[in-house]
């Protein structure tokens, strides 16, 4: 802590450095804090130190003033670069708390924002693998057409129930007259939509060729 020896060009520019950032050694107004350092100046800052110049003038129109400054004079090495944080008796808690604000806290509060944000994140991310899949599922309702009406429609039936694939669920069926003594299985079954489709339902149904003339879709209902 401190800024060295003021009396040299070094701790004349350190010096200009530190009140590049403020208006005094500490807090908002002139206290003993400037004036303990003022007096360690043995001449006026150069005309390029342009801060410790503004300062040094400053403090100097306080001359005959000095000893009514508030604050104690402390020891000039309590004073400095690494003192930004400290405050004296003259300053007010809100006058370092903004210090603090000013001087040290954006950094602090973009990790702590950061930190926050994965938090958040993560707590999405564990909920959403909690959460259930939705399966699209559709209801169908099928029309299987034998040869005639000498088909042994039971085992017609019978081999429709046979197929068996994942994503595919049997229902209820009856028989249905379409004329001429010819009855048409009407058979209902509930598949999910990413594994079995109509196609595929077709495919398997009409290679039972002895017995199936066709299949249509009597019903497709979103379930």
């Amino acid at each position: 802590m401190g800024f060295g020896d003021l009396k040299s060009a070094s701790g004349l520019k350190v010096l200009n450095g530190f009140l590049s950032e403020r208006s005094y050694i500490e807090g908002y107004v002139p206290s003993q804090a400037d004036v303990a350092v003022f007096e360690a100046i043995s001449t006026a800052p150069s005309a390029d130190l342009v801060h410790a110049l503004r300062w040094y003038n400053h403090i100097k129109s306080y001359n005959s003033q000095k000893s009514s400054l508030p604050g104690v004079k402390k020891a000039l090495g309590q004073y400095g670069p690494a003192g930004v944080a400290d405050t004296t008796s003259g300053a007010t808690k809100d006058d370092d708390d903004d210090d603090m604000d000013l001087f040290g806290s954006d950094e602090e509060e973009d990790a702590e924002a950061a930190r926050l944000k994965e938090e958040r994140l993560a707590e999405y991310a564990a909920k959403k693998s909690k959460k259930p899949t939705l399966i699209a599922k559709s209801s169908i309702l099928l029309d299987v057409k034998p040869w005639d009406d000498e088909t042994d429609m039971k085992q017609l039936e019978e081999h429709v129930r046979s197929i068996q694939m994942d994503g595919l669920l049997w229902g209820q069926s009856k028989l249905v007259p379409v004329g001429y003594g010819i009855k048409k299985l009407q058979i209902g079954c509930v598949v999910e939509d990413d594994k079995v489709g109509t196609d595929l339902l077709e495919e398997h149904i009409t290679a039972f060729e002895d017995f199936v003339q066709s299949m249509d879709v009597a019903a497709f209902n979103k379930i």
